[in-house]
């Protein structure tokens, strides 16, 4: 990509943090049942605070209503403010829409301003509900740091989308389910050519549901430089295929045990019955 170099790295770990054993390292990550934190050649310890990660004073608005960051942003912030890309393997609802949302905030800010129709950052994901979940995320987040984001999905009229992403000089963030995105992108109305951050939220469910190709064409139209953070529940061997594909030396990050496991934080009652 000929595009001029953007910044990608503004992660400094705090003196508390880099100063950790390695065995207080591996002790705070089991507090939080991080289980993998693999690819890093100068080990990043989780943050405890969100002051830590590095975000700037009005992106700390964002996070005003929250006691503590969650397991996946404590451990995903230092690895992608540090400019890497990134798989996250985690249960659903932990979080991690502002797990790539502060820093692909963060790095927005530090680039000229968008135009319409040519995003900064690009979040893919599986299904229309998902799609408008992170979007509202990034609403609200946005207003606190004055990022517009728009929200790219089919069964709704184009035209609504196509004058959303005409507003305001522009969306720097658009959140798109793959079929729509791709729609807007062979009628030139969307344009790739300066997405710096991409990410692909439950990027299982988007294979089981088909959207490879649209995948492929899609990140093939981004900048080749560009930092690629991925999510999953699962990590069946067609995801780490496309992770090795689209990723550059990805960190590979676990919450949580090996396999399907239910997130902790929800109660399940089972009643077996004849």
């Amino acid at each position: 990509s000929t595009s001029s170099a953007f910044q990608r790295v503004f992660y400094e770990p705090p003196k508390k943090l880099a100063s950790m054993s390695a065995k207080d390292v591996a002790a705070a990550r089991e507090t939080l049942a991080i289980t993998q934190v693999e690819g890093l050649d100068v080990d990043l310890a989780p943050v405890s605070t969100f002051e830590d990660a590095g975000f700037s004073k009005e992106l700390l608005r964002v996070t005003a209503n929250f006691q503590k960051p969650s397991p996946i942003q404590a451990q995903s912030w230092p690895i992608v403010m540090s400019g890497r890309d990134m798989v996250g393997i985690a249960a659903t609802g932990s979080g991690k829409t502002l797990a790539f949302g502060m820093p692909a905030l963060t790095q927005i800010r530090s680039q000229p301003p968008c135009k319409p129709g040519q995003p900064i950052c690009l979040v893919l994901a599986p299904t229309r509900e998902l799609a408008q979940q992170t979007a509202k995320v990034f609403d609200d987040a946005g207003e606190a740091s004055g990022v517009r984001c728009v929200c790219v999905y089919g069964g709704a009229p184009k035209y609504e989308q196509k004058n959303a992403m005409k507003a305001g000089g522009g969306a720097a963030v658009i959140v798109a389910t793959p079929g729509r995105l791709r729609d807007f992108m062979e009628e030139g109305v969307i344009k790739l050519d300066r997405v710096t951050m991409l990410v692909l939220d439950e990027a299982d469910r988007m294979l089981d549901l088909g959207f490879e190709p649209e995948i492929r064409a899609i990140a093939g139209a981004t900048r080749a430089d560009r930092q690629t953070v991925m999510f999953s529940a699962t990590w069946p061997m067609s995801v780490q295929s496309l992770a090795s594909e689209f990723m550059c030396n990805p960190v590979r990050v676990r919450i949580g045990s090996e396999g399907l496991k239910a997130s902790q934080s929800i109660t399940q009652i089972v009643e077996v019955v004849e």
